[in-house]
């Protein structure tokens, strides 16, 4: 599934291509993909004025004239095909598993594909998109200013959930997962299963700080290109290329040289994910700092 610094790339690159633009005509192609789309919402695209694009978590938000607000997620395997103005025509079939085109008066085309159907597209109010039923309650956005790491301090209490599943709860921090979490804390040296109770104020703010790092880098490189991700102008992105944990289990970490002089990375499965470690640079402690490996 795409993360933060996929879903934000795509973002950047509709702003780019869509900004500004009036949508002439949209179409969709069955009836909706995770869920059902909202009724007529070809009707209701056409002719509004694209006036912005944000991110909330995992969710790209665009803002169109008359105050509405289309809410999309790209799921497992979405996809946003772009066509800019000089290249773009008009009235082309939909692409195998496009479910939703929109084309603007400026000559632009944008497709959403999705051959899973675990995306979902929305519109709704601008006045109701804080409270929309999948963005309600979500935490700070990890690159804003409430987020640090006296906010994970204060949410992690006294919890005994481990660091790797507080990190992944979407109203702890929004729009964190499963790679650049294994990532950043590498780069914190905390253990994935390290209880996230008996983790230290000092070691929540580095970790608040590898966090803010790690999807900065991913960002400035496009975001990670894994099985069905591409940014919305075809290129992979590179990230995945720095990763220095993930996907590299038995190989050695940049700290350690790997086998045979140490074991290498490890992967363990934590609710159904996988988790990727260095054991030599990730140990488990409790709250007296004893180290329990």
């Amino acid at each position: 599934m795409p993360e933060l610094p996929e879903v934000e790339t795509v973002m950047r690159g509709m702003r780019v291509h869509l900004e500004g633009h009036t949508i002439s005509r949209a179409s969709t192609h069955h009836t909706g993909l995770r869920w059902p789309f909202p009724p007529d919402l070809a009707t209701a695209l056409q002719g509004r004025r694209i006036d912005g694009f944000s991110r909330r978590g995992k969710y790209i938000l665009i803002t169109l004239s008359g105050g509405m607000v289309v809410v999309l997620h790209l799921g497992m395997s979405g996809r946003v095909l772009l066509s800019s103005p000089a290249g773009a025509e008009r009235g082309l079939p939909p692409a195998r598993h496009e479910h939703l085109v929109i084309e603007t008066a400026q000559g632009a085309r944008c497709g959403l594909v999705d051959p899973r159907r675990f995306g979902m597209v929305d519109l709704v109010p601008a006045t109701g998109v804080e409270t929309h039923r999948l963005l309600a309650g979500m935490g700070p956005e990890p690159l804003g200013n409430r987020f640090d790491g006296a906010w994970l301090a204060a949410r992690a209490g006294r919890r005994r959930t481990s660091i790797k599943a507080l990190l992944l709860d979407q109203r702890v921090v929004a729009g964190l997962g499963n790679i650049y979490v294994s990532e950043a804390l590498f780069r914190a040296r905390i253990h994935p299963a390290q209880t996230a109770g008996d983790i230290n104020a000092e070691q929540y703010e580095k970790l608040a700080n590898e966090i803010r790092a790690v999807l900065e880098e991913a960002i400035a490189a496009g975001g990670s290109s894994l099985r069905d991700y591409v940014q919305p102008d075809g290129e992979l992105g590179y990230f995945q290329h720095a990763w220095r944990v993930y996907g590299r289990e038995g190989e050695g970490c940049p700290d350690c040289p790997g086998p045979p002089a140490c074991d290498g990375v490890m992967r363990i499965t934590q609710s159904g994910r996988s988790s990727f470690f260095c054991p030599r640079q990730q140990r488990v402690e409790n709250d007296l700092g004893k180290d329990l490996s």
